[in-house]
Parts: structure tokens; C-alpha cells; sequence
């Protein structure tokens, strides 16, 4: 038996299954509502079962379903609290957890990708327990030829079949997803997981991308990014990396602990296309770990964006203009990047409005980032009575700010669930080109 479901018509019994479930509990919930039982009793059972099963379902099936859920995970931030509630434990699980491949899989997959004496010639030891799992592949922990302790990466076999089977099924009941969870468009999250599918089953061009990223951050005082020991196109082993993982900061960290994980994040989201040329696309909390010497280890290469100039100088100047209230000054600069089509009406006050509200961490010295704080963001842009509604729907992503704009929403949902406060100004003034601080008003 395949170790991923890649048979048709199981996988979308499976997903189609979900949509299908949720009826059926609001049914029931409905029949007891009728009967007297608390409507926010039944609201909150609902919920919860419902996120019990969609989860269940996407870590089992691995594959697309499972990244999607991954990629869900990091916006639970956004989500209104009493809806979030009931889903943050099980969005969590799928942060680095799902069920692991027979052991005798592992090792045939091992013998033809690193040779049959695998055991003897490349390791001291190995563990057959993995030690995490994911979307696409799982990890082992191991001791090298040379006696350091590995990382062992293994790609699930039938994985790329698997991805395209997932998110053609997830697509065509994407439409039903509010029912599952209410408040996330499911569409974008879709179609961005489907963009990225190629390379992250490339397992040859993530240890290219780590390579890169361990270069340029070698003996960093803040970062740590393992070297890459031995690749193939389905195992990549590299230096393990110990630590405490972001998922347990967020779930109970001290305020120290927050502060320092916030601010070891978001300037590795910061100094990354700078240093690298890269930007490291995968923000969700299981691809970091606090190590013990103080620094963030930074997991999981498949989603990389390409940087060859670093982060677009247009960032700096929007961030400036906005900061500036210099409304004339943006608009010209978001017509210029292609942010807004030719023809398309919207005056320059309304888009300096519309870009106020994401600049807010920048005004002041230090901002301590939480979910009340995204959530009110969200809900003006979302609300459709409001002038920011209307001006979203106006505005365009140009393609070469498609990835980066995700990292960005995603890495502040992430920051969201840390809480930690840090010198946000500072940080971004410091490494986002394009930045002029001389005509920025000091902070009051």
C-alpha cells in the first residue's frame, strides 16, 4: 500500500467528505438547539468538531492537503477570537506533525537514493522514529560518518501526485470552505500552494537554497542555518539543529522568551534577501527552533523566492511615503510599481488611508504584536461599508511582489501568535531598502 492515499477515488471521498460532515453536525446541532440547548453551547461544539475532522483528514492525507493546512496555520492570528478559539490547537498540530511512513519504506527509499550499504557507509547510527513530519516528507535523526548528529529528510513516495490530486480536490470545494472556517478565503491560499508545488518537491534545489542560506549566514550571531551533508532527489541529510521550537514559544513562552523570539524572526525576515538574495518563503513556526546559544535555526528550504537584487527599493518608498502622509508622493509610486492598473480610479488620500493602518508598528519606538491588533486590521480592510474595503479591491499585485506579499502576511500572523514586543522601527528602517528617514516624522 502507498504510503500517501493517491488512489482518485479515496482521496476525494476523503476531502469532499469534509464539507459533507459539517452538514451533517449542523443538522444535528440544529436538532438540538430546537430542543432547548444553548445556541452558544452548540456554536462552539460545532466548531470544534469541525476543525477536529478537517484536520484529522488533512494530516492523514498528507501531501497538498496537508500544506494547505499548514499554510492555514499561520493565519490563525486573523481570525476573530471566538472563532479562532476552537481551531488554534488542531492549526497547530499541523504546524510539524502528521503520521510517518513504515519503517521499511524508509530504508528502501534510502538504499536507492543513498546507495544500499546506506547504513554502514553514510551513517554511525539511525533512528527509525521519525522525529517530525510534514507535508511532503518526514525526518529522521541520525549520527553522520563523522560523528555529526543529522538531520535525515525523507520524501514520502507518490508525494507530487499526491499534491496535484489534493489541490485540484481542495479547489473545486474551496467554495464550501467557509463552512469549515469562517473569515479565510481559501482561494489564494490555494492557488499560492499550487505555484510553489514544483520546487518544493525538488529536493536537489532545496539544498541548493540551503547552501545558500548557510553561506551567507555562517558564524551569524543571530541566525543559524545547518550546512547541507548529503542531497538526492528524495533525501537531504544536514547538521541537526537542537532547540526549543517557535510552536512552543507561542503556546507558553515567558514574556522574555516572546520578545526574543519575535525579534530574532522578523530580522531574519528582514536581513534574508540581503544577505542571501533569498527570501525564505515557509514562515510557519515548525521551519524555526530557539537554539540553545540564543540564535534562531531556520528549517525547511523548498519555498524560496529568488531576491538577485534584495528586497525592492518601491517597499521602502511606500513605507516612507505612508509614514510621511505624503499621499501625492504614493500614489505616484504604486502606479509606478504597477500596484495600480492604468485606468483603474482611486484617489491618492484614500490609498494613504488604505496603507495607514499596515504601517502602525512603524510609529512608534517599539510595538508589541498580538492577534486583538491583526484582527482589527483585518476587519476594517474586510468590512464592506468602509472606504479600505473598496480601495483593496482596487489595488493589483504585481507579479514580482506575489510571493513576497504572502511571506509578509503570513510572518506577521506568526509574529501575532508570539506576542513579543520589539524595535519594529528600527529593524525595518535598518534593512528595507529605499527607506528615507530624513523626511519620516520622529516618533512622538
Amino acid at each position: 500500500m502507498s504510503d500517501i492515499p493517491r488512489r482518485s477515488l479515496t482521496r476525494t471521498a476523503k476531502l469532499v467528505g469534509l464539507p459533507l460532515g459539517h452538514a451533517g453536525r449542523a443538522a444535528v446541532g440544529l436538532g438540538r438547539r430546537v430542543g432547548g440547548a444553548p445556541a452558544e453551547a452548540i456554536a462552539a461544539e460545532l466548531q470544534t468538531r469541525t476543525a477536529e475532522q478537517l484536520f484529522a483528514v488533512l494530516g492523514e492525507l498528507k501531501g497538498g492537503a496537508m500544506k494547505f493546512g499548514q499554510a492555514l496555520s499561520v493565519m490563525e492570528a486573523a481570525m476573530p477570537e471566538e472563532l479562532a478559539g476552537p481551531y488554534r490547537a488542531t492549526l497547530t498540530k499541523l504546524q510539524d506533525a502528521a503520521p510517518p511512513m513504515p519503517v521499511d519504506r524508509v530504508h528502501a527509499i534510502l538504499a536507492e537514493q543513498l546507495g544500499p550499504r546506506w547504513r554502514s557507509a553514510k551513517f554511525q547510527s539511525f533512528d527509525d522514529r521519525p522525529v517530525a513530519a510534514a507535508s511532503i516528507g518526514q525526518v529522521h535523526r541520525a549520527v553522520w560518518r563523522d560523528g555529526r548528529e543529522v538531520a535525515v529528510k525523507v520524501q514520502y513516495p507518490g508525494a507530487g501526485a499526491a499534491l496535484l490530486s489534493d489541490l485540484n480536490q481542495l479547489s473545486r470545494v474551496a467554495r464550501l470552505a467557509g463552512a469549515w472556517i469562517p473569515g479565510i478565503a481559501m482561494g489564494p491560499i490555494l492557488d499560492e500552494v499550487r505555484d510553489r508545488m514544483s520546487e518544493e518537491l525538488d529536493y536537489n534545489l532545496e539544498a541548493t537554497h540551503q547552501k545558500a542560506f548557510a553561506r551567507a549566514f555562517r558564524g551569524d550571531d543571530e541566525v543559524m542555518v545547518p550546512d547541507v551533508l548529503a542531497q538526492s532527489d528524495q533525501v537531504i541529510v544536514s547538521e541537526w539543529v537542537e532547540g526549543r521550537p517557535l510552536s512552543q514559544v507561542i503556546a507558553d513562552g515567558t514574556p522574555a522568551e516572546r520578545d526574543q523570539a519575535a525579534a530574532l524572526y522578523l530580522e531574519f525576515l528582514l536581513r534574508g534577501p540581503n544577505r542571501a538574495r533569498l527570501l525564505h518563503a515557509d514562515p510557519h513556526p515548525g521551519n524555526f527552533r530557539i537554539t540553545p546559544d540564543g540564535r534562531l535555526g531556520v528549517l525547511d528550504f523548498g519555498a524560496v523566492n529568488r531576491l538577485p537584487d534584495g528586497m525592492p527599493a518601491d517597499m521602502g518608498q511606500l513605507i516612507t511615503h505612508t509614514l510621511a502622509g505624503d499621499s501625492d508622493a504614493l500614489g505616484i509610486v504604486l502606479r509606478r510599481a504597477g500596484f495600480i492598473r492604468p485606468g483603474v480610479e482611486v484617489s491618492d488620500e484614500a490609498l494613504l488611508n488604505y496603507l495607514s493602518s499596515f504601517v502602525e508598528p512603524l510609529q512608534h519606538e517599539t510595538f508589541t504584536f498580538s492577534r486583538s491588533w491583526l484582527r482589527s486590521v483585518s476587519a476594517t480592510i474586510q468590512d464592506p461599508r468602509r472606504q479600505e474595503f473598496l480601495v483593496g479591491l482596487r489595488l493589483n499585485l504585481p507579479p514580482d511582489y506575489l510571493l513576497i506579499h504572502r511571506v509578509w502576511l503570513g510572518s506577521i500572523g506568526v509574529l501575532c501568535q508570539v506576542g513579543g514586543t520589539v524595535p519594529m522601527r528600527d529593524m525595518v528602517f535598518a534593512h528595507v531598502p529605499g527607506i528615507d528617514e530624513d523626511v519620516i516624522p520622529p516618533v512622538v
